[in-house]
């Protein structure tokens, strides 16, 4: 549809507003809860980048320090869908509250066990409960967009794939910001503050976030006409979905290699504090795309946009290696750069997707999924990508998301059919009181 201009008076964000980021803002609650969002969600950008840059400073491995991250990341993918299915239950406030208070304190013992010289195991076991405990704040405020979305009169209106973009700018902002501090803390204060500032930040941010209980969407209560608990449990049973989660567990791949691989190659040219300069420039190449991409109302498929953004991904990706192995960080910033544009209109796509082919009682969930397929896909690329580096030099650990994004668009271009099915079904119905929800998603 097109973006046509209401009536003055129009309220923001109902079907006759234009799809731009002022009238976005400019809906009924929506700034009370877009703040303490982005203040929660940075210290996810830390983690990693801090985990990997501590470790290697006390152990002196990137092999190490790669599993350890993993291991946070590893439990944070797999425990993310199990949070989202307990928020849509339970709501916001219940599950945020535990999670926030546990994840600042398996914070610290990881920052303790690593000074202390721990044993690899040690730190593994440590990172476990410090990835699971991650605040799921991303798909929180994704789910809060869609709730205020769905009570006006249009819940199809064009600002829904606005909301979609600057929640991918604001991670991606997150992204430019996160590793940027974390090295900077880490490199200039002590190696273990970036890991304390984000549990710190984890802390405040979560506990601002939960406080503000007015726009957290409604527990949604089941009717005697519902599918059996069983079978409306998972928002796996959208059957787009699975087809998403791999689709992100590569654009994951990407995240986690270019941050350790980035980090090894400032250490081989004697710059060590320029990791988070160039993760930021690739990040930057992401916001600045999602930027360009939400004020855009695309007339045709999403579908059809999401099997054009990833092979455009694989190939940037291609030359990461050789331009790598050249030590130019000018040369390895540009092409980061290009990845990163390439990466936000399919992250920008895959949400769109999901929030309109998932039933809005799992909607939380499935956006953990995805969420936690990114944190699978930069669990397993840090790990391969520390090994690569640690053997095969700085510029080896570059292959990993040249080879994931390589994988996820073939098994991406294999199902698409599975996209195309789910957009034809016509509508979605939400049981238990809620309404018929298109699934078309344009």
């Amino acid at each position: 549809m097109d973006p046509a201009s209401g009536p003055s008076g129009t309220p923001p964000g109902r079907a006759g507003a234009r799809p731009g980021y002022l009238q976005l803002l400019r809906t009924p609650g929506a700034r009370s809860f877009v703040l303490p969002g982005f203040a929660a969600r940075q210290p996810f950008a830390m983690l990693t980048m801090s985990i990997v840059l501590l470790v290697e400073h006390t152990s002196g491995s990137y092999s190490l320090a790669g599993t350890v991250a993993a291991a946070a990341g590893l439990s944070m993918a797999l425990c993310a869908p199990v949070s989202g299915k307990l928020t849509d239950r339970y709501g916001q406030p219940a599950v945020l509250l535990p999670s926030v208070l546990l994840h600042a304190a398996a914070v610290a013992l990881l920052s303790v066990l690593a000074l202390a010289g721990a044993p690899g195991w040690a730190l593994v076991a440590a990172a476990v409960p410090t990835g699971a405990s991650i605040p799921q704040i991303g798909p929180m405020v994704r789910a809060r967009w869609s709730h205020l979305f769905a009570a006006g009169p249009d819940p199809r209106t064009p600002l829904q794939h606005t909301a979609t973009a600057f929640e991918s700018v604001t991670d991606e902002f997150t992204f430019v910001v996160g590793p940027v501090l974390a090295a900077a803390l880490c490199t200039g204060v002590h190696p273990s503050a970036g890991l304390v500032a984000e549990g710190v930040l984890t802390l405040a941010g979560g506990l601002l976030f939960a406080a503000q209980r007015r726009t957290a969407p409604p527990v949604v209560r089941t009717g005697r006409g519902d599918l059996p608990r069983g079978r409306r449990a998972s928002a796996l049973r959208a059957p787009a979905l699975p087809v998403l989660v791999a689709a992100f567990f590569g654009v994951g791949a990407v995240f986690g290699g270019m941050q350790v691989s980035l980090t090894a190659f400032s250490e081989a040219i004697g710059r060590p504090g320029l990791s988070g300069v160039l993760y930021g420039v690739f990040a930057a190449g992401n916001m600045l795309a999602g930027v360009a991409i939400g004020v855009i109302h695309w007339r045709g498929p999403a579908q059809r946009r999401l099997l054009v953004a990833y092979p455009l991904l694989v190939a940037t990706t291609s030359g990461l290696w050789a331009v790598a192995g050249l030590e130019s960080a000018a040369a390895l910033g540009g092409l980061g750069l290009a990845v990163g544009v390439c990466i936000a209109p399919a992250l920008i796509t895959g949400f769109t997707l999901a929030d309109a082919l998932v039933p809005r009682q799992a909607r939380t969930e499935a956006f953990t999924w995805l969420s936690g397929a990114v944190a699978l896909g930069q669990a397993a690329a840090t790990t391969a990508a520390g090994r690569l580096a640690d053997g095969a030099g700085a510029h080896a650990g570059f292959l990993v998301p040249l080879a994931a994004t390589a994988l996820a668009c073939a098994t991406l271009l294999l199902l698409r059919a599975r996209l195309r099915a789910a957009e034809s079904h016509g509508t979605i119905t939400v049981r238990g009181g809620g309404r018929p929800v298109p699934a078309s998603v344009d």
